[in-house]
This record gives structure tokens, C-alpha cells and sequence, in this order.
């Protein structure tokens, strides 16, 4: 197991200073524990590399906006853990159903009806583009916790405040969101085109 202590300084010279090499010696140190980790949850190894691969190619190419990262061991194991979770919910969104008229066994299909489309794709530009309006602090622990999954006692241990802090910054950011949504909640109902809508604020601003 490698050096907590060890990790946090790589972590520090990933984030202050871009230093690659630091960021490549945190890989090799993690990388086939969190891969061993991952694979508890969807029992494949290539699944589990590429959630891997994209956790870091994620933390690296968005270092700076992770700055506020204290425990990076907890941070990595924790996004893994999500990360396979959200896999797993992705792959059971999907149903096998019997396709004889077709000729076909069986096919796959989602339950999605893609008749909401292009509203869902408008609703989810207009609420990143409310999120990024939030204050850094705020936005990064919305984030953790509606995205990424996170529970706030560990966005807590993650970015060293008080368990109280990231809860009342939640309740601000769900907030000031559905403040920045309200006009284009208005119109929706407008157009009869609520459901969408009314949905992804159900999962992301309760």
C-alpha cells in the first residue's frame, strides 16, 4: 500500500506545480489497486481499466479545478466506486426483449423515449451552464455530490471542511439553481413539455 503521506505530496506537485512526473508516479502507485477495486463492482477487467484510465485522464486534464482535493487516496477510491456504480446503473438501463417477429433471438433496447430528445439536450446545457455560474467552492461541492455521487460526509473528508460547510453550501447551490431555472421552468410549462424537466430536478436539485 503506498505512503499516504507520499501520495498527498505527489498530489501537491500535480496540482501547484503541473509536474507530469509526480502525476505519473500517483498512476503506477494506484492504478492496479483501483482497477482491483473496480472490478469488485462490474467483474471485467477491461471495464474497470477504462473507468480507471478516464478517472485519471479526467483529474489530470482538470487539475487546477481539483486543487481544493486534500485526501487524494480517499477522493480516487471513492470516484471509482461511483464510477462503477454508474456503469453498472447504465448497463441495467438497457433490457433484453424478444424479437421473433424480426427473425432476431433477442435484441436490446432503452427505455428512453426519444421523443424528449431535444428538450433533454437543451435542459442539460441550460443547467451546466447554471452550474458553472456557481461560486468555485459551491459548484465544485454540487458537483461531488448530484455527479458524481459522492455523500457530503465525504466530500467533507475530501476537501477537509466541516460536514455542515457542504451541506449548507448544497442547499445554497440547489437553490440558486432553481432560481437560474425558473424562467425556463416557466416556459416549459408554457409547452406542455414539462416532464423532462421535472424529471432531472427531481434526480439533481432535491
Amino acid at each position: 500500500m503506498a505512503d499516504k503521506m507520499h501520495l498527498s505530496t505527489l498530489w501537491q506537485n500535480i496540482c501547484q506545480h503541473d509536474d507530469q512526473k509526480s502525476f505519473e508516479a500517483l498512476f503506477h502507485l494506484c492504478y492496479q489497486r483501483l482497477v482491483r477495486f473496480s472490478m469488485e463492482y462490474v467483474h471485467s477487467h477491461q471495464v474497470a481499466e477504462e473507468i480507471v484510465s478516464d478517472l485519471f485522464l479526467k483529474l489530470w486534464t482538470g487539475r487546477q479545478s481539483f486543487r481544493e482535493v486534500v485526501h487524494i487516496e480517499k477522493y480516487l477510491f471513492t470516484a471509482i466506486r461511483n464510477q462503477s456504480l454508474n456503469h453498472m446503473r447504465k448497463y441495467s438501463a438497457y433490457r433484453v426483449i424478444s424479437t421473433e417477429d424480426s427473425g432476431e433471438e433477442q435484441g436490446i433496447i432503452h427505455s428512453f423515449d426519444p421523443s424528449h430528445a431535444t428538450e433533454w439536450k437543451e435542459l442539460l446545457a441550460r443547467l451546466d451552464e447554471a452550474i458553472e455560474m456557481l461560486p468555485p467552492g459551491r459548484r465544485q461541492i454540487f458537483r461531488l455530490i448530484k455527479e458524481e455521487g459522492f455523500k457530503p460526509r465525504e466530500v467533507a473528508e475530501i476537501l477537509n471542511l466541516s460536514h455542515r460547510t457542504v451541506e449548507t453550501q448544497l442547499f445554497k447551490a440547489v437553490k440558486q439553481l432553481h432560481i437560474s431555472l425558473q424562467p425556463y421552468l416557466t416556459r416549459q410549462k408554457t409547452t406542455g413539455s414539462i416532464l423532462p424537466l421535472a424529471i432531472l430536478l427531481a434526480a439533481l436539485l432535491q
